[in-house]
């Protein structure tokens, strides 16, 4: 009998859920609000009520075999319970798995949203196609988040914490981010994050694109910084200079303590690639020695046995596909 199993994409902003036949083509989907200002309560029921809903919809494809679900992290794991996310405030010590379990009669396996997105990756998108088992991959959304697949699973750490890739100082004197740290990753290279280096760039002069935005109070997001910056507006572009050294400087980090084939950049503000990746290279170049020593001759192609690093295949269903994945690979 043919089985599907069931993906859930809990953001901050929109619910995705979907359902996926056994060789990961997709049924049907739905998306709603996450109506995070309301509260858990409103989210577990909301994402409860579209979970049933979609079940009864692919109930003629045959057997549910799991339902997995993405959520921003950190999360402990596999008790499936919110620890502080930066991007759910109010969602402290959520018990997800529990709460979820207890809405639907049903078992449900959680996973950090980065880390779903990394295991589809790996097994639908570039880990497929180039025959790397083992990746890293960074995901550019509200947030930055990581996942990190060693032999084809999910590399969770001691508790599931492992892969919290957004929260690396790259510029340890630098502002205050969401967790309590300084200079991270996620504060130069999000699409929050983005949008802030925009208006402060407008705000000191430097960006008179962005600038006729704040006057008209229209809200400045990573796309119109990317489009001002294709244009030539200055700001703009030193916008993505900064997430090119951001990154370079992470990447770095990540090179040369994992030592992986393959790391890979996904999310929507990595659509802007061809804005950052020249710097975020350089950087990347200058501060891993590692990379020096086994980086590929023609960056635009995979080498076995070199540090590749490649734009992410799967777009922004990566997250969705993921989770669905997560009841076959995790549970």
């Amino acid at each position: 009998m043919s089985k599907f199993t069931v993906g859930v994409d809990l953001g901050g902003t929109n619910l995705r859920i979907a359902g996926f036949t056994n060789d990961w083509q997709r049924l049907t989907s739905l998306a709603i609000p996450t109506r995070t200002r309301e509260g858990p309560a409103t989210v577990l029921g909301d994402m409860a009520s579209a979970i049933r809903h979609l079940i009864d919809q692919c109930g003629g494809e045959g057997e549910l075999e799991g339902i997995g679900v993405g959520s921003p992290g950190p999360i402990e794991l596999p008790a499936g319970r919110l620890l502080q996310p930066p991007n759910l405030p109010g969602f402290h010590e959520l018990e997800l798995k529990v709460e979820l379990e207890a809405l639907l009669n049903l078992p449900v396996i959680i996973e950090s949203d980065a880390n779903a997105a990394a295991l589809a990756e790996a097994h639908a998108g570039l880990g497929r196609e180039f025959s790397a088992d083992s990746l890293c991959m960074l995901t550019l959304g509200t947030g930055v988040g990581g996942g990190i697949i060693l032999n084809g699973k999910i590399w969770h750490g001691m508790n599931g914490m492992a892969g919290e890739i957004g929260h690396v100082a790259v510029w340890p004197e630098g502002m205050l981010c969401n967790c309590g740290n300084r200079g991270c990753l996620e504060l130069f290279a999000s699409a929050t994050g983005i949008a802030r280096m925009a208006r402060e760039a407008a705000a000191e002069g430097r960006s008179p694109k962005v600038r006729e935005l704040v006057d008209h109070h229209q809200p400045v997001t990573a796309r119109h910084v990317a489009e001002f910056a294709e244009a030539g507006d200055p700001g703009s572009l030193g916008v993505y200079d900064t997430v090119g050294r951001a990154l370079g400087l992470a990447l770095a980090d990540l090179v040369n303590t994992l030592n992986l084939p393959l790391y890979t950049i996904g999310g929507g503000a990595a659509a802007a690639w061809p804005l950052f990746a020249p710097v975020m290279f350089r950087e990347l170049e200058r501060a891993s020695y590692v990379y020096r020593l086994t980086q590929p001759a023609d960056r635009s192609r995979y080498e076995a046995g070199k540090t590749n690093v490649f734009p992410a295949q799967l777009g922004a269903d990566s997250g969705l596909l993921g989770a669905a994945m997560v009841p076959r690979y995790v549970g």
